[in-house]
């Protein structure tokens, strides 16, 4: 296993503005999806153990929705963006018809899933392509798979496979904020598992020395 010591705040810095630009293109799209304004904000990008994980996400036995996106390219790896279910329902409500049975809209409803991962392809998709238009990367996602389980299930089952190559990820969090309402949604969590060597590509594009 590789650790990421090397990286520190500046490299951080360099992957939040990556973020909040990525946010920007996400808000543009859910607003033009919606019909409503919304304004999406990057809070922080930060390094998390594998171990910690299922804590970030509201702990092992909290249900979550979670989009898994492979990465391929010159900065290969995976993404996961993942939200806590009872916000993952909240936003369902707000993307789907508000005059439709409720019982369609949450993630138990084939209909408030598809929702939920539209939702998520466009964050993802935003997010890397601001990380392709500032690196200069060729970068393409594959398919996205979405699964609803426990925090521990999905980390146990969907990242044990990755920690032969690292033990650690960015976590970059996803704040949501729809006009009209007064309440700023935690919206969910982008986590990047670059392979190792992606991320000497990826900060060397960028112009930021690694000091390993």
């Amino acid at each position: 296993m590789k650790d990421f010591d090397f990286i520190h705040s500046t490299h951080l810095d360099v992957l939040q503005e990556i973020g909040n630009i990525g946010a920007g293109h996400a808000a543009t799209s859910l607003s033009a999806l919606l019909g409503r304004k919304i304004e999406m904000t990057i809070p922080e990008a930060a390094i998390i153990p594998f171990d910690q994980i299922p804590d970030r996400m509201g702990g092992s036995e909290n249900e979550i929705a979670a989009i898994y996106t492979p990465i391929t390219g010159d900065a290969p790896g995976s993404v996961y963006f993942f939200s806590d279910a009872i916000q993952s329902n909240a936003v369902i409500q707000q993307l789907t018809d508000p005059l439709s049975e409720s019982s369609k809209q949450d993630l138990a409803a084939q209909y408030g899933q598809s929702a939920f991962l539209e939702a998520g392809n466009i964050v993802i998709g935003s997010y890397l392509s601001a990380f392709a238009d500032l690196t200069g990367l060729q970068v393409a996602r594959g398919v996205p798979d979405l699964s609803i389980d426990m925090a521990g299930a999905i980390i146990s089952h969907g990242l044990s496979r990755l920690l032969i190559q690292s033990d650690v990820a960015i976590c970059i969090d996803t704040h949501m904020k729809i006009d009209g309402e007064a309440t700023v949604r935690n919206f969910g969590s982008i986590l990047l598992l670059f392979d190792p060597e992606s991320f000497e590509v990826l900060f060397k594009a960028l112009g930021v020395e690694i000091d390993e």
